[in-house]
């Protein structure tokens, strides 16, 4: 889930990409002009938020189900975010949710950005995602696994029915609902449309179900731009599709600050708006202290991972799970514990301090 340092794979994928950009742009004129997207860019305040589940929902089933919705605690989180000047979040669908019952998920999704909207906040949305569990289950969710990162979190649309093209046209249908249904809503500030493809060991398997996303986004042409992240760079076909696809190029880094800075700088040469979209992991010395002030300066969106503690288990490290469930001596996600208060004090107020939140 992160960026790592083989900077020769990064730099032939980039060169590729390069080379092809416009030949791409040529064949899908849909994509927009980097002009365009600058424009879009700046009509926007410095993005700044998190990766967002509420603290009682385990996954993004137990997020979007009808029976365990939970509103009152995204209105109270929310509260959180907009008190330290946060005005984007990154939120998760899934398409088994959608599948049981389209018209029900879709007012859920209504109520959540009027939630949003409340609190002065305008989320980015995410269709598929690679990482974790592999075969997601509408109904009831599991537990959480005391001290376990995301023991519960579930692939979209799973492993291996991401790469079973008979599914395709279901998953079509609903990407095309959502799209059409809010492609003018300005509640929505972007697209996600695949988080991490390749990952789970999938690599470039994921590249059908990556193309055929964009079509069909770019077929709906919603008003909102569109991207899927770069995460890593050992994955030289799908950056090369990834970044030659997207409006706005996003990107994963959880490195420190001089190996992200680098990344910025290599990615700054498209000429397009760069949003960090994962970043902030304390233990690998990926920090708000050290990265958000970075990415101020170079006019980076800046969304880290994990906002409350809570089912997710995120304040756990990927790799290194503590069974008894006792509390990690640092965190190594999440900024707020479940009734508001902040993990640490001093990094709530640097937040505010660059949100020039009083």
């Amino acid at each position: 889930m992160y960026m790592n340092r083989c900077y020769i794979p990064l730099l032939c994928a980039l060169l590729i990409a390069g080379v092809s950009i416009s030949h791409a742009q040529n064949k899908a004129a849909a994509v927009w002009p980097a002009a365009k997207a600058n424009s879009w860019y700046k009509s926007h305040p410095w993005l700044t938020g998190a990766d967002y589940i509420p603290h009682t929902a385990i996954n993004q089933l137990e997020m979007w189900q009808a029976d365990t919705f939970d509103p009152k605690t995204i209105d109270q989180e929310f509260g959180y975010a907009e008190g330290i000047g946060f005005n984007t979040m990154r939120v998760f669908l899934h398409s088994v949710a959608w599948s049981q019952d389209p018209k029900g998920f879709k007012s859920r999704l209504n109520q959540f950005l009027d939630i949003a909207a409340k609190h002065h906040i305008t989320p980015m949305l995410v269709f598929f995602d690679d990482c974790w569990n592999k075969t997601p289950k509408q109904g009831l969710q599991p537990a959480p696994k005391p001290g376990v990162h995301n023991s519960g979190w579930m692939q979209d649309p799973g492993q291996p029915a991401s790469e079973d093209a008979a599914i395709f046209p279901a998953l079509e249908k609903y990407v095309k609902d959502i799209l059409t249904s809010f492609a003018h809503d300005k509640r929505i500030l972007l697209w996600d449309l695949y988080n991490e493809p390749g990952n789970g060991g999938k690599k470039d398997k994921s590249l059908p179900l990556l193309t055929k996303i964009f079509q069909w986004a770019k077929e709906v042409d919603p008003d909102q731009p569109i991207s899927a992240g770069l995460w890593s760079w050992e994955l030289e076909t799908l950056n090369t599709f990834q970044v030659t696809h997207s409006d706005v190029i996003t990107y994963h880094d959880y490195e420190e600050l001089p190996w992200h800075l680098r990344v910025v700088q290599i990615l700054k040469s498209y000429g397009r708006p760069l949003i960090c979209t994962e970043y902030m992991a304390r233990p690998r010395n990926s920090l708000f202290s050290t990265i958000l002030p970075m990415l101020k300066k170079e006019n980076v969106g800046a969304i880290n991972w994990g906002f409350v503690s809570g089912k997710t288990n995120t304040i756990y490290a990927w790799d290194t799970p503590i069974p008894d469930g006792s509390e990690p001596a640092v965190w190594f996600h999440d900024i707020f514990r479940a009734d508001g208060t902040p993990y640490k004090q001093e990094e709530v107020n640097l937040i505010k301090q660059l949100n020039e939140k009083k």
